[in-house]
C-alpha cells in the first residue's frame, strides 16, 4: 500500500509540473488538455524458456496533454492500468506428452512520457516514448492446474513461476487520430527489461532439464479510444 502511495504522488506531481510548466509561456496560444481512455489489449511475453500463447485484457488510463503549435510535436504525461492474460504451456506430470495452456493474469501500472510527431497537424501523431512500469504477480488463473509441469522443464511448477520482476522499463509507439474530444489511438508496447529476472535468480526453482538462463520481455499491444477535455 506504501508503494502504491509513493507511485501515485508521483504521477500527481508530474502531470502538475508539465501543466504548469507549459503553461507559462507567455509567446504562443499553448493548449493544455486532459484526457481519459480505455480499449483492448493483446499481451504476450517473448521467452525461449517457456512456450506461450498471447492472451486478451483491458486497458484504462489518463493523460495530460500540451498541444505546442509552433513545434513539429506535442507532449503527454500518461498513467494507465491494465489487466493482461498470457497463456504458459504446462503437463500433467503422469502424461509428459499431453501439454496445454494455463491461463496467468499479471495486473500492471505504467507512468509515460509521450512525444507525439504530428504527421497531419494534431489530428494525426506517431506517439513515441519510454515507461515505467509497476506490476504484480504472473497469477495463475486457475489452482487446480498449480501442480502441472511447465513445458520444457522436468520437475517446475506452474504455480512456481508467478514472482515475476515488480519493476520494469518500457517503451511505446503508436499511432493516434482525430479531433479535438475523440481519438483512437494503437499502441506497441515492449519490455525493454527482464520481467523474469526475478525467477533466474531464485533458488529454490527446480529447473532441471532446461539450464537457460530464464528471460523474457514484454510484449503488448493496445487499441483504445480517448476523449479529451
Amino acid at each position: 500500500m506504501k508503494q502504491n502511495k509513493h507511485f501515485i504522488l508521483l504521477v500527481v506531481f508530474c502531470i502538475g509540473f508539465v501543466t504548469t510548466f507549459y503553461a507559462q509561456h507567455k509567446r504562443y496560444a499553448i493548449k493544455n488538455g486532459f484526457g481519459l481512455y480505455g480499449g483492448l489489449t493483446q499481451y504476450d511475453i517473448l521467452t525461449d524458456n517457456f512456450e506461450t500463447q498471447p492472451g486478451n485484457g483491458w486497458m484504462v488510463g489518463a493523460s495530460a496533454t500540451v498541444d505546442i503549435p509552433h513545434k513539429w510535436y506535442n507532449i503527454s504525461y500518461t498513467i494507465q492500468l491494465a489487466e493482461n492474460k498470457v497463456g504458459i504451456a504446462s503437463r500433467q506430470a503422469t502424461l509428459p506428452m499431453q501439454s496445454q495452456f494455463l491461463d496467468y493474469k499479471v495486473f500492471s501500472a505504467q507512468i509515460a512520457l509521450l512525444m507525439h510527431i504530428k504527421l497531419v497537424k494534431s489530428f494525426v501523431t506517431i506517439d513515441v516514448g519510454p515507461m515505467l512500469q509497476y506490476n504484480g504477480e504472473l497469477e495463475l488463473e486457475d489452482d487446480q492446474y498449480e501442480n502441472f509441469v511447465v513445458a520444457n522443464y522436468d520437475n517446475l511448477l506452474a504455480k512456481d513461476i508467478s514472482g515475476i520482476s515488480k519493476f520494469n522499463v518500457d517503451g511505446a509507439v503508436g499511432l493516434s487520430a482525430g479531433f479535438s474530444h475523440f481519438r483512437l489511438k494503437a499502441q506497441y508496447i515492449y519490455g525493454f527489461t527482464n520481467m523474469l529476472a526475478k525467477l533466474d535468480k531464485a533458488d529454490d526453482l527446480d529447473v532441471t532439464g532446461n539450464d537457460k538462463k530464464i528471460k523474457g520481455n514484454q510484449s503488448m499491444l493496445a487499441f483504445t479510444a480517448m476523449i479529451t477535455f
